[in-house]
C-alpha cells in the first residue's frame, strides 16, 4: 500500500501569498518572480527604476499572474517604507521577502590595470553597501511587518563568493560572506525573540550569467569565454554555467511548508562547484 501520510502537493502550496522581491527586475529576480506567480502568489517586484519593475510586473499579469512593479532603491530606507505600505495596500500581507539586490561593478575588481592597492573606495563602499546593507535593511522594513503577523519566510541571495572567496572581487565577497552570516544571525533572532514562524535561508548561486559578472565571464570582443570564464567551467562537475531557472526548486522549497523546520541555512545552487576541489 502506498504512504499516504503526506499530501506533497499541500507541502509545496504557496497560492495566495504575497512575496516581496527586491533586485525583481535583474536577471535571477525576474526568474524568480515568474516562477513564484506561476504557483499562485502575487509578487511585488521591486528595482531601481520604474519602467524596468512595471514591464516585469505586466509580462507576468500578461501571463495571468497577480504582480505589481514599483521603483526602490534598497540603500533608501525611506523609499522601502512607502513601498511597503504601497503593497500592503494592493495585497494586505507580506509573506516572503526574497532579497535578490546586489551586484558588482569594475571600479572595485582588480585587473591588470588596477591593483588592489588602487581599488576606489567609492565603488568598494558601493558594492559593499548595495549587497549587504541593503539586504539588512529590506529585512528591518519588511520583516517589521511579518514579526507583526507572526509569520513570515526570508530568503537572501548570498553568492559562491560566500562560501569560498574568488579572485578579483574583493568587496563583493566580503559583502556576501556578510550576507551568509547574517542570514544565520537574523535566523536564530527572529526564532528566539519574536516567532518560530518566521524562517530566514538563503540560495547561494553559483556562476550565473548576468549583466553585473559578463564583463568578467565574456569576452566583449569575440563573445567567446575569457579565461576567468573557462576556468570556472573547468571547475564546474557539471560543465555548465547555471540557468536562472536553476534557482526555482529551491525556491519553491525554502518558502513553502515543505521546509517549516529549516532556518539559518545557506543553500548551494553551483553545479557542484562549492565541491570539487580541483582535482
Amino acid at each position: 500500500m502506498p504512504d499516504t501520510r503526506f499530501d506533497t502537493q499541500a507541502l509545496f502550496d504557496v497560492r495566495g501569498r504575497t512575496a516581496v522581491i527586491t533586485g525583481g527586475s535583474g536577471h535571477l529576480g525576474r526568474a524568480m518572480a515568474s516562477a513564484l506567480a506561476q504557483a499562485g502568489v502575487q509578487v511585488a517586484i521591486l528595482g531601481r527604476h520604474a519602467q524596468t519593475a512595471q514591464t516585469v510586473a505586466a509580462t507576468i499579469q500578461a501571463e495571468g499572474g497577480t504582480a505589481l512593479g514599483i521603483a526602490v532603491d534598497v540603500l533608501d530606507r525611506a523609499a522601502l517604507e512607502q513601498a511597503r505600505e504601497e503593497i500592503l495596500r494592493s495585497f494586505a500581507t507580506i509573506d516572503i521577502l526574497i532579497n535578490a539586490a546586489g551586484g558588482n561593478q569594475p571600479g572595485a575588481t582588480t585587473s591588470q590595470e588596477v591593483s588592489f592597492f588602487d581599488l576606489d573606495r567609492q565603488a568598494i563602499d558601493m558594492v559593499f553597501n548595495l549587497n549587504f546593507a541593503g539586504t539588512l535593511q529590506s529585512c528591518q522594513v519588511f520583516g517589521h511587518k511579518m514579526v507583526e503577523q507572526g509569520h513570515g519566510c526570508i530568503v537572501n541571495i548570498a553568492s559562491m563568493n560566500a562560501l569560498r572567496p574568488l579572485t578579483r572581487i574583493p568587496a563583493y565577497s566580503a559583502a556576501k560572506a556578510a550576507v551568509a552570516n547574517f542570514t544565520q544571525w537574523l535566523a536564530v533572532h527572529m526564532a528566539q525573540e519574536y516567532s518560530v514562524q518566521i524562517r530566514v535561508n538563503a540560495i547561494s548561486p553559483g556562476f550565473f550569467l548576468t549583466e553585473q559578472n559578463r564583463f568578467l565571464m565574456i569576452d566583449a570582443q569575440n563573445g567567446a569565454l575569457t579565461a576567468r570564464g573557462q576556468t570556472i567551467i573547468d571547475h564546474t562537475p557539471m560543465g555548465r554555467l547555471g540557468e536562472p531557472d536553476d534557482l526555482v526548486g529551491t525556491l519553491l522549497w525554502l518558502v513553502s511548508p515543505a521546509s517549516s523546520f529549516v532556518t539559518g541555512i545557506v543553500v548551494p545552487v553551483d553545479g557542484g562547484f562549492s565541491a570539487y576541489s580541483g582535482v
